[in-house]
């Protein structure tokens, strides 16, 4: 079992940048891979980044790849999700989100956090 809580969401204008973090709990953080998904208002929940267990893969959706960079640490148990030159079209709510295994699907993670709120204003 794998508690999951985001932080680091909010305002910011465009071009600017943020920081998600997401704190994990739990015996087996450190054998899951970890992505970061967001979500709009009628739209369906989306991949963003993703990371395995070890952190030495990483993989990104499009609409972020260049302007964001996933890591974790296992000692700490958390995970990071650094983003920047954010765009309007950025806004969303951000999910932080375990699987046992690197298929970032959102129907194949197994935990979810409540999400964060990330609004990027124009």
């Amino acid at each position: 079992q794998v508690q999951l809580v985001e932080s680091g969401g909010g305002l910011v204008q465009d071009g600017g940048s943020l920081r998600l973090s997401c704190a994990a709990s739990g015996r087996t953080f450190r054998n899951e891979a970890m992505g970061w998904f967001r979500q709009v208002p009628g739209k369906e929940r989306e991949f963003v980044a993703g990371i395995d267990w070890d952190g030495k893969t990483t993989y990104y959706a499009d609409s972020l790849k260049g302007r964001s960079a996933i890591s974790r640490d296992n000692a700490k148990n958390t995970v990071s999700l650094q983003m920047n030159s954010l765009k309007p079209e950025d806004t969303a709510v951000y999910y932080c989100a375990a699987s046992s295994s690197a298929y970032f699907r959102p129907a194949g993670m197994e935990y979810w956090g409540e999400g964060t709120l990330v609004t990027v204003s124009s």
